[in-house]
């Protein structure tokens, strides 16, 4: 089986960003039925007429994509500056089904046949979803349950204005993208952007957000002690590194989600986090920083090549908008990674104002999905 038709451009005008794709794809492979695109918001206002030249043009009828404040094409990342890349795939028409943007939680009850993919439950999913929708990790769970195997993959939409996506036409608003059947062989991992700063703590008094009590003492004076005194001292300044990280449940790979510290009251001692918490949970002080997260890529890339049952035909990468750059250095030295691990491969992707894997919402992480 062939590796998958890529292509990217960095031209400001999207006629000439398309163009200068459509030229490096070349001719289009008979049997090419489903496309992804993703484009930077500074193409954003035009994405209905890429979407539209883009079907004329290579006669694919199916597509899925969003807009991105930042894309990913290979090793070349696409960040507060023009971008496009496509990618051209030939699963079979009997393998997928694109899914129409999903609102709320009745337009998931509603769904029936459309959740399945040649008559059996779909296996998997790549999606993408709208930040500003409030039901978005309630949308994300419960569509995940519908699939064979639980799992979701992509990221919410980012972009300064027209946070657009892609279901076979430009939309919005809700969760949409592609579901495919279990003909589709494919594997996906996680990495984590930070890393645990000291041990896990219980929860033994939360309301909502605010932690009031952790392993039976007040959470800050427990953060004290997990991050030391000097770091303590500059709680002021540690907006940006320090996070409470919430491990998840029925996994073995230790994942957890990073959630910002929102507030802290040094007269109860309690914290607030950006999620809710409730007794019982379990929470962990973390770090962000660079090298942390270079090393867990590479524990990752090193996984998932080991495990890989045979060449890889493409990629799809959805990472968090504050990694990149912002996390691993100037030159694309996120994605480049990836290439020195697993090879020049086809694939694009965008950079999220979060990311989704398995049925779960994270942020400051990378999902990367390969197609064998």
């Amino acid at each position: 089986m062939q590796t998958f038709s890529h292509a990217h451009s960095p031209l400001p005008g999207w006629r000439d960003a398309l163009k200068a794709c459509l030229a490096a794809l070349g001719p289009v492979p008979g049997d090419a039925r489903l496309g992804f695109l993703y484009a930077t918001d500074h193409h954003a206002a035009h994405l209905t007429d890429i979407l539209a030249e883009c079907k004329a043009a290579t006669g694919i009828g199916h597509w899925v994509g969003s807009v991105g404040m930042g894309i990913a094409a290979t090793d070349r990342e696409y960040l507060d500056e023009p971008g496009l890349a496509l990618m051209l795939t030939d699963l079979p028409e009997t393998q997928f089904r694109i899914l129409p943007p999903l609102h709320n939680l009745a337009d998931i009850l509603k769904l029936d046949e459309e959740l399945k993919v040649d008559g059996e439950p779909a296996y998997f999913g790549i999606v993408h979803g709208d930040p500003g929708n409030p039901l978005m990790g309630e949308l994300i769970e419960h569509l995940a349950a519908r699939t064979g195997t639980g799992f979701l993959v992509g990221g919410l939409t980012s972009a300064r204005d027209h946070p657009a996506q892609i279901a076979d036409e430009v939309v919005g608003g809700g969760l949409s993208g592609v579901l495919l059947g279990s003909g589709v062989a494919l594997a996906t991992r996680l990495t984590q952007g930070v890393s645990p700063l000291g041990p896990r703590h219980m929860v033994t008094r939360g309301e909502r957000n605010i932690v009031m009590a952790l392993d039976g003492r007040p959470p800050l004076d427990v953060l004290r002690e997990d991050i030391g005194e000097t770091l303590f001292s500059q709680l002021e300044r540690l907006g940006g590194y320090l996070f409470a990280g919430l491990p998840t449940q029925d996994t073995d790979t230790g994942d957890y989600l990073a959630r910002n510290i929102v507030g802290i009251d040094p007269q109860s001692g309690y914290l607030a986090i950006g999620d809710y918490v409730e007794p019982g949970q379990s929470l962990m002080f973390c770090r962000r920083d660079s090298s942390s997260a270079t090393e867990d890529m590479q524990r990752m890339l090193d996984g998932l090549k080991a495990a890989l049952p045979g060449p890889i035909r493409g990629a799809l990468y959805f990472s968090c908008l504050g990694r990149g750059s912002n996390m691993f250095g100037e030159g694309s030295a996120e994605l480049k990674l990836i290439s020195a691990s697993l090879g020049a491969i086809p694939l694009v992707g965008f950079y999220a104002s979060g990311e989704i894997s398995r049925d779960r919402l994270y942020g400051y992480t990378g999902v990367l999905t390969v197609f064998t």
